[in-house]
């Protein structure tokens, strides 16, 4: 079962990619996560760290956010922005607007609590809501934010040299196959709730929306319509940080020892900068092109970094066992 997304050749046109990072909605994916029990080792760490410390405000906006299912859409707008603008954008938004989102997310979520039923009407209720949502962004995203926003930048780049070379064809099919599916002219959009039906973009296009939190694709109705796809990387922020990896922290002296001081400078800049280029890794490494592109080749064989090739450039991203590298104490 899926949701058949339908375009016209209006829509084409309009399909992008999202040009920077988008706080609340990739909050509503995180709280989404945050309620699952999917990919234990990548999220479980983060779990148990973040449940310890949310507010009564927090879990308010919570209940609001399942992790299967339709959520309000005013809570997790599809914009960039600095949040605290974001936010009074939300605790804002018109009050039928808020009837009209309540009603029909009620319609598909018969679990909300009572109480969400007067939050367009209680000006103090929709205030704690907000103040929820900015705690769960502090406890969820903010320690993350730098290393996320690095990871989309590298994304965009893999995203606009395949609609470069591909078309839009080429950037809805490769965007997240295993669950979306290009057949002309709809795209097959596989959800976790197994939701099935057809939608019509209306001329808006889509927006494609790279997220750190779901392997599944979270479709989000607005104007346009968003969905979500996992940003293509190899190691997230989330993982790094589960490890007690820091970027920018420098190159560990036992690394140097065991790989060479050149080459060890090369593993962490890829560290500090996932997804660069053979160039950019040179010029953070502060060596030529040929030498960056050997010492990735030795790190690759060794199985501490993976490179992607797509047509003329070769990105670079730290793998697992090179993570565990980085992140053992001295002396372990």
């Amino acid at each position: 079962m899926a949701i058949r997304i339908h375009f016209t050749v209006q829509d084409l046109a309009r399909t992008r990619v999202a040009e920077a990072p988008m706080p609340l909605h990739e909050l509503e994916l995180a709280v989404r996560a945050l309620q699952s029990r999917s990919q234990p080792a990548r999220f479980e760490a983060w779990r148990r760290r973040a449940r310890a410390q949310l507010s009564v405000e927090a879990r308010m906006a919570l209940a609001l956010m399942p992790a299967v299912g339709r959520s309000p859409g005013f809570l997790s707008p599809a914009k960039a922005g600095p949040v605290d603008e974001l936010l009074e954008q939300v605790r804002t938004t018109p009050r039928d607007s808020i009837t009209a989102n309540m009603r029909e997310t009620a319609m598909r979520n018969p679990a909300l609590p009572g109480w969400s039923r007067d939050v367009a009407h209680n000006a103090s209720l929709l205030t704690a809501l907000c103040t929820g949502l900015r705690h769960l962004h502090a406890e969820l995203l903010a320690p993350h934010w730098n290393q996320f926003t690095e990871h989309l930048a590298a994304d965009r780049g893999l995203r606009l040299q395949q609609q470069l070379t591909g078309g839009v064809e080429q950037l809805l099919s490769r965007a997240n196959p295993r669950w979306m599916r290009w057949n002309p002219p709809v795209l097959e959009v596989r959800l976790m709730s197994g939701a099935e039906g057809d939608l019509q973009l209306e001329g808006q296009g889509l927006l494609l929306v790279p997220t750190m939190f779901s392997r599944r694709p979270v479709l989000t109705h607005g104007n346009p319509v968003a969905v979500s796809y996992p940003v293509c990387q190899d190691l997230s922020p989330l993982e790094a940080a589960s490890h007690g990896f820091k970027p920018g922290r420098g190159c560990p002296a036992h690394v140097s020892m065991l790989v060479g001081r050149t080459r060890a400078r090369v593993l962490t800049a890829i560290a500090d900068h996932q997804g660069c280029s053979t160039g950019e890794l040179a010029a953070h490494a502060a060596i030529a092109p040929a030498s960056a592109s050997e010492h990735a080749t030795v790190l690759r064989a060794a199985g501490l970094i993976r490179s992607l090739r797509h047509h003329n450039t070769v990105s670079h991203s730290l793998t697992p066992l090179g993570l565990a590298l980085l992140s053992a104490p001295e002396g372990a």
